[in-house]
């Protein structure tokens, strides 16, 4: 059994866990995976050598790199029982928010709430392919990712359009205070999410938990929003919500192109 440790500096929060599950899945050297999140590192328990796996994670294009390997007696690894639970748990989150911040951002004119809505939209989708796939074909898994990062793309596409609209015409404000506590809601979401998840890690990661929310990419889009929120209140101008719209929109397509990786 070899033990290999790989760095994955771009791995924030348990939503790159899962697509790198995905995107290993079905490489049949791989014995066990184990993920720290807070220092951003994969061990990997295989057998044979690790050229394919070490390909199928840069392909992630999420800053991997192998650090080392070595020999290892370690044979016995514990499921986690209660994954698909977790799971579950952490989708109805992600989608719920995905629904409220999607009708609070239409009704208060907030391109920022609406971007950060399609965020959630896209952790879901990755949980849901984990979930709806488990126990399907390799094949399943591939169709399923395809659909969802096409339709992420779309969405995302269709939230450019909408900023340039309301850029280069006359709107009214968005409505500041709806950005600033719907963002904090979902903020409390996120971090509720990563502690579910990481309620299955040992319990000398505990202690971690906070600088993995504060250091999570989906936690510094909420304060982004809760920030200019502030700032249409304090200009009287709904750029910083447009300027947050389109980041956020662009980590959205972002995203999606990295679950269509997952297809190929």
């Amino acid at each position: 059994m070899e033990k290999t440790i790989f760095e994955i500096t771009k791995m924030d929060c348990p939503s790159e866990e899962n697509l790198i599950r995905m995107k290993l899945d079905g490489i049949s050297s791989i014995k066990n995976l184990d993920f720290d999140i807070p220092n951003r590192k994969l061990i990997v328990f295989h057998s044979g050598e690790t050229d394919q796996i070490e390909k199928s994670i840069l392909e992630l294009n999420l800053g991997g790199m192998k650090i080392s390997s070595e020999q290892t007696d370690h044979t016995e690894f514990k499921e986690i029982a209660n994954q698909k639970k977790l799971l579950w748990s952490v989708l109805a989150i992600n989608f719920a928010f995905f629904v409220i911040e999607m009708t609070t951002g239409i009704i208060s004119k907030s391109m920022g709430l609406v971007a950060d809505s399609l965020d959630m939209l896209a952790d879901s989708f990755v949980y849901g392919i984990s979930l709806f796939a488990v126990g399907g074909t390799l094949i399943k898994k591939k169709r399923i990712a395809k659909l969802a990062g096409y339709f992420q793309i779309a969405l995302a596409i269709i939230g450019f359009v909408e900023v340039l609209r309301r850029f280069f015409e006359s709107e009214r404000l968005p409505d500041f205070s709806t950005m600033i506590i719907v963002s904090i809601f979902a903020l409390i979401a996120n971090g509720v999410c990563l502690y579910i998840l990481q309620k299955s890690k040992s319990k000398e990661e505990a202690h971690m938990k906070a600088s993995m929310i504060f250091t999570s990419n989906d936690v510094i889009i909420n304060l982004g929003v809760i920030i200019a929120g502030v700032l249409v209140n304090w200009l009287s101008s709904n750029k910083p919500d447009l300027i947050i719209g389109t980041i956020v929109f662009v980590l959205v397509i972002q995203g999606a192109f990295r679950i269509l990786k997952l297809s190929k």
